[in-house]
C-alpha cells in the first residue's frame, strides 16, 4: 500500500527536496498496461513468434507494480517529494526555522501533527520571543506567566502590544513622565524643567488606592492631593470602545494613545504624561490576563 499523499501545504514546502525516478521506468509501465487490455492472452505474440518478449514484458510489470513510493514520499510525474523534517531530522528542521521570520514559522505549524511538534518547540520560539521584545518599553506581564510556552508568550506579547485599553495596573506599574504643554499657563511651563532644559522631566506616580504622588521637592506638585480614575464607555450590543479616557481630579480628561514600542501617552490641552521604558522589570508589567 501506498503511504497518505502529502497535503497541499506539505507539497508547498517540500518541493524543493524532491529527487527525479527513471522516466522510462513509468513509460514503459504505461506501454505493458496498453498491450494487456489489447491481447491480455498473448495470443497475437504467440502467433508472431514473440511469447518470450510477452513473458518478459510481464515479468518486468509485475516488478513494477511492487515498487512503492518511499516514506513520506509522493509520486509527482517523475519526480518523489519527501517530506524535509524526515529527510533532515528534527535538530536541523530546528536550525531551518529558526532562520525564518516568526510568521514562517507560524504558517509551518499547520502542515502535519510532527511539523506542529518542532514548530512550536520553545527552542525556536525563545529567540522569536528575544527579537520580538527588543526595544520594546514594556513586556507584558501575562506573557511572562510561569509555565507558558514560548509560543504562546510570544503570541500574548503581539496581541497585548496592540491592546490600546488602559488599565489600573499600567498606570501602576510605570512611572511616568509629566510635562506641560505649550497651551498651559507660561508660569507652569517657566517651573517645568522641561521647558527650561535645566534637567529631566519631572515623574508623576499612579497607586492601586486611586491617589497620584509626585517626587519630593517637586516645585509644580505642591504636596496637593490628587486622585485618578479611568472612564471607558461602550457602544451598546457591539462592545466597541466609545469613550476612554484618564481624569485626574476635575482637571481636562487625558485621551489615551498607545507607541509602536508599547509605551503609553496620555495627554490633553494641560499635560503630558509618558510611561517610562522598564521592559527589564522582573515578572512583566500591566495586567496578567490579557485583554484586548
Amino acid at each position: 500500500m501506498h503511504p497518505p499523499l502529502l497535503s497541499n501545504s506539505t507539497y508547498a514546502v517540500t518541493h524543493s527536496f524532491s529527487f527525479p525516478i527513471l522516466s522510462a521506468v513509468s513509460m514503459m509501465g504505461l506501454g505493458m498496461e496498453r498491450q494487456s487490455n489489447e491481447d491480455p492472452e498473448g495470443v497475437g505474440d504467440d502467433m508472431l513468434g514473440g511469447g518470450g518478449e510477452r513473458k518478459f514484458g510481464k515479468r518486468k510489470r509485475e516488478e513494477e507494480q511492487t515498487e512503492e513510493v518511499p516514506q513520506g514520499g509522493k509520486f509527482l510525474g517523475e519526480e518523489v517529494l519527501q517530506d524535509p523534517l524526515e529527510v533532515f531530522g528534527r535538530d536541523i528542521m530546528v536550525m531551518i526555522l529558526s532562520n525564518l521570520d516568526a510568521r514562517s514559522v507560524a504558517l509551518s505549524l499547520l502542515v502535519s501533527r510532527a511539523w506542529h511538534g518542532v514548530a512550536s518547540s520553545d527552542r525556536l520560539w525563545s529567540s522569536k520571543c528575544e527579537e520580538l521584545w527588543h526595544g520594546k518599553a514594556h513586556i507584558p506581564r501575562a506573557s511572562q506567566a510561569r509555565g507558558l510556552s514560548k509560543l504562546a508568550a510570544y503570541s500574548i506579547s503581539v496581541m497585548d502590544g496592540r491592546r490600546t485599553r488602559i488599565l489600573r495596573d499600567d498606570l501602576c506599574d510605570h512611572a511616568w513622565e509629566f510635562h506641560f504643554t505649550k497651551a498651559a499657563p507660561e508660569y507652569w511651563r517657566n517651573l517645568d524643567p522641561y521647558w527650561k532644559g535645566t534637567g529631566p522631566s519631572m515623574r508623576r506616580y499612579f497607586h492601586p488606592d486611586g491617589s497620584q504622588t509626585a517626587d519630593p521637592g517637586d516645585q509644580v506638585w505642591g504636596g496637593h492631593e490628587c486622585c485618578y480614575c479611568i472612564v471607558t464607555s461602550f457602544f451598546v450590543g457591539e462592545g466597541r470602545i466609545r469613550e476612554h479616557y484618564v481624569r485626574i481630579n476635575r482637571w481636562p480628561r487625558l485621551l489615551i494613545s498607545r507607541k509602536e514600542d508599547w509605551s503609553w501617552e496620555m495627554s490633553n490641552c494641560i499635560f503630558h504624561y509618558n510611561s517610562i521604558r522598564d521592559a527589564d522589570k522582573e515578572g512583566g508589567t500591566g495586567p496578567l490576563s490579557l485583554l484586548l
